[in-house]
């Protein structure tokens, strides 16, 4: 039956490897300005009315933007089952943090006004606030332990095992990554305030993402260096077939510092994915508060995709890679589900994606115009 496919096998992992790009940076996107403007939220809104507006921005639609994570922790099931087990398992402790902060959202959202005393409202304001600033620094840090390497491996039966805890996540280099997506996501959302929100919520938000803007350049460049004069990196020695069955202890893998930046030389066009991670904060920060919000928007999501993508190349092909066990580095060529199952996947996301994009743009149509304090005020029942 797989034989019969018009796509090969291993042109099938690559395809899923951009699949699963495309997803992550649409949850960075999407539902990361919904974390950024609850970052921004005690610092754009001053007044109980204008932390509703705030609130009322992304409401309506948060629940949609986090289908991205969703699809893409699907995805990662579906499509690298070994990797899905290993991170899950590896990061369980930071994963429950992340779905516990997570769960701040909606109960804000939705018990934040049931009451009117104001320090009922500001202790939810500021669990909103958590519930964005968590998920913003977890995510960060993991992907600054990916890219140092992970303590794990696999015993003859493929049981994986783990050299680390949640405290051991915390060092240096994931820290900074994790203030890299919190800079990052924290601008993302106060451009989207910028461009949703109304009278000083919006011009404090204009101000606060240039500040966000700058701190994120500065991060991600020092991130940057320390990753070219850190040594982390492994290659591929022998053993890893780009069609061959899953099995992640047919390689030999071996350290190779400096192995991260490679594939910058091998693909030269990859180089504009950090160049956007480090132009556009640029861009923001130089940007006058005032200017085209609409613009400004779209160059925040493009610098979103910008370090996301980094992220993507500079592991490549490798998924999860190991720092105590480096051959039992998780790779895309051998954590992959099968030909049929990748084959039907791919069917599936061909039909369904578009349909997804076409309705989510057509939700977005529908809520454009900016929130205001008085719409919110007059609309009790629809509004947060």
């Amino acid at each position: 039956m797989e034989h019969a496919m018009p796509i090969d096998f291993a042109t099938l992992k690559v395809v899923w490897w951009l699949l699963l790009g495309v997803l992550l940076t649409g949850f960075a996107i999407m539902d990361g300005f919904d974390l950024g403007a609850a970052i921004m939220l005690p610092f754009v809104g001053r007044t109980d009315a204008e932390r509703r507006v705030a609130i009322n921005t992304v409401g309506p639609v948060w629940e949609g933007n986090q289908v991205w994570l969703i699809l893409g922790g699907g995805a990662i099931f579906a499509a690298w089952p070994a990797l899905y087990a290993a991170s899950f398992s590896g990061f369980y402790l930071a994963m429950l943090l992340v779905l516990a902060a997570l769960i701040l959202r909606p109960v804000g959202f939705k018990f934040r006004s049931k009451m009117p005393g104001p320090t009922w409202r500001s202790t939810w304001d500021w669990l909103l606030f958590t519930g964005g600033l968590v998920p913003s620094l977890v995510f960060g840090v993991a992907m600054g332990n990916l890219l140092e390497g992970v303590p794990f491996g696999f015993d003859s039966e493929l049981r994986a095992h783990y050299e680390f805890g949640l405290f051991d996540l915390l060092n240096p280099f994931a820290l900074v990554c994790g203030l890299v997506s919190v800079a990052m996501l924290a601008t993302h959302g106060a451009r989207y305030l910028a461009l949703k929100a109304d009278g000083l919520v919006a011009a404090r938000a204009a101000s606060l993402s240039r500040w966000t803007a700058l701190a994120w350049l500065v991060l991600f460049a020092v991130a940057g260096v320390w990753l070219a004069r850190s040594g982390f990196g492994l290659r591929i020695a022998s053993g890893a077939l780009s069609g061959a069955a899953p099995d992640p202890l047919a390689k030999t893998v071996l350290p190779d510092p400096g192995a991260w930046l490679a594939n910058y030389q091998h693909w030269p066009l990859a180089r504009l994915l950090p160049g956007a991670g480090l132009v556009a904060p640029l861009v923001l920060a130089l940007v006058p508060r005032a200017r085209a919000q609409v613009a400004l928007f779209l160059c925040s999501a493009v610098g979103v995709a910008g370090v996301i993508g980094t992220m993507g190349v500079s592991l490549f092909p490798f998924l999860m890679p190991s720092s105590s066990e480096p051959s039992s580095s998780l790779t895309l060529w051998d954590a992959s589900s099968s030909a049929r199952t990748l084959w039907i996947m791919l069917l599936a996301t061909v039909l369904f994606l578009p349909i997804v994009l076409a309705y989510t743009t057509w939700v977005y149509r529908v809520l454009r115009g900016r929130v205001t304090a008085a719409h919110v005020e007059a609309n009790p029942d629809s509004t947060y």
